[in-house]
């Protein structure tokens, strides 16, 4: 198998042997994949062989670790900067541990493009960060209903509090029956989130909460590395 030229973003790479790397990349029409580029530590093109630059990649190879032939760079934007690079190795680590090799997710490489044109701008915007969990989550197969309560079908009301169940939804809860949750929010905030509009902080700091306890569900206990960088950012 030959691909040409495809759009792609390198999300991991790390030396292998004494001249070469293996890449691990997002392709726009084949997802996630394995390559190596070999060779590539004494070539001039290294430099490009780093996370969020826009690349056409062209690679070949019958094996799950395929081999690298070319490497164009597209038009490209800004590089990342503080709180916009550590929020970019997020995202490449969340995409590193939730995308199976060789499945096409080519509107969630779209969606990943613009996130990454959004924390190139100063200065930097927490929002980025959860519209491109919410849209991840939708892409996966494990989007949140943020509008109807699961357990009656009615429609979630902002004066309310619901428990958010992973593997359900949202249901309506008494909250001065119940011990404070991490799993508790107000109909306020997931309705918010349904429309992807805050209008204050806590409302994005719920959105925060909620995202971090949807993402464990399916990232399971290994923790994320990348929060050990910016703690204040994500957590």
């Amino acid at each position: 198998m030959r691909i040409n030229l495809e759009p792609a973003f390198i999300l991991h790479t790390r030396p292998y042997r004494e001249t070469s790397f293996l890449l691990e990349v997002f392709a726009k029409e084949h997802g996630r994949i394995s390559l190596i580029a070999r060779g590539a530590r004494k070539h001039k093109s290294k430099s490009l062989l780093q996370p969020f630059i826009p690349l056409l990649l062209s690679w070949q190879g019958k094996s799950e670790l395929m081999t690298l032939q070319t490497i164009e760079p597209q038009t490209g934007f800004g590089r990342l900067k503080g709180d916009g690079l550590l929020s970019g190795f997020y995202l490449n680590e969340l995409l590193m541990r939730l995308l199976q090799k060789h499945d096409p997710y080519p509107q969630l490489y779209t969606i990943y493009h613009h996130t990454l044109l959004k924390l190139a701008q100063m200065p930097f915007q927490e929002e980025v960060l959860r519209l491109f969990e919410k849209k991840l989550l939708e892409e996966l197969g494990y989007g949140l209903q943020l509008r109807h309560d699961v357990q009656n079908g009615e429609p979630l009301v902002a004066e309310r509090f619901y428990r958010f169940y992973p593997e359900q939804g949202f249901i309506r809860s008494e909250r001065w029956s119940e011990d404070i949750s991490p799993l508790l929010f107000s109909g306020k905030s997931l309705l918010a989130l349904a429309e992807e509009q805050w209008t204050d902080k806590e409302l994005l700091k719920e959105a925060k909460r909620l995202m971090r306890a949807a993402l464990l569900a399916i990232l399971g206990s290994k923790p994320l590395h990348s929060r050990k960088l910016f703690i204040e950012v994500i957590e």
